[in-house]
């Protein structure tokens, strides 16, 4: 059976996780890998309906994703998971699950500037949060802890997607996870 393993992409709103996520999938499908992305606001639609972006909301969001994601990746899927998980802890629970049952976990942190991404503004919550009609924006109004030893940080405002999606490839592939 082929190894399956959870890859987390955090990052602010806009930073480019979903995307990379994506080209990743692409090539990894290319390769005969079995791949899901668990998209964030796929996740809040329907696993997580009524929850809402308060600490305590964001912590249980993140660990129903978390457990998805590890028994995917426990069953062969390479799990892509381009989600905000704003909070350290929540992220390290996500790490410790997936420890306890000895299935890979990588962190990728896509460390876009803040200023980046109100300029990409990819579903307009940026704006929305400058004309007074949004608050809790992570990393805006809201904290967005960044993560100090990812296995992998991106700059992705310095590279194009597929370069960035090819640095996620290599580390998968240096680990044999790809």
């Amino acid at each position: 059976m082929t190894t399956g393993a959870t890859v987390w992409l955090t990052g602010l709103p806009s930073a480019g996780k979903t995307t990379i996520a994506h080209e990743l999938a692409g090539r990894l499908r290319e390769e005969g890998r079995r791949v899901e992305v668990l998209d964030g606001d796929e996740i809040r639609e329907f696993l997580s309906a009524g929850l809402g972006f308060g600490r305590e909301d964001r912590h249980t969001n993140v660990q129903r994703i978390g457990f998805v994601a590890e028994l995917l990746a426990r069953n062969g899927v390479t799990a892509l998971v381009p989600v905000i998980a704003p909070y350290a802890d929540s992220r390290e629970a996500v790490r410790k699950r997936h420890g306890a049952n000895g299935t890979p976990y990588v962190e990728v942190h896509v460390a876009t500037p803040v200023e980046v991404c109100s300029v990409r503004d990819v579903k307009g919550l940026y704006a929305k949060q400058a004309a007074g009609e949004l608050t809790g924006l992570t990393g805006v109004d809201d904290p967005y802890e960044e993560p100090e030893t990812p296995d992998l940080r991106i700059e992705s405002q310095n590279q194009t997607v597929q370069e960035s999606a090819a640095s996620v490839y290599a580390l998968l592939s240096e680990r044999g996870l790809a």
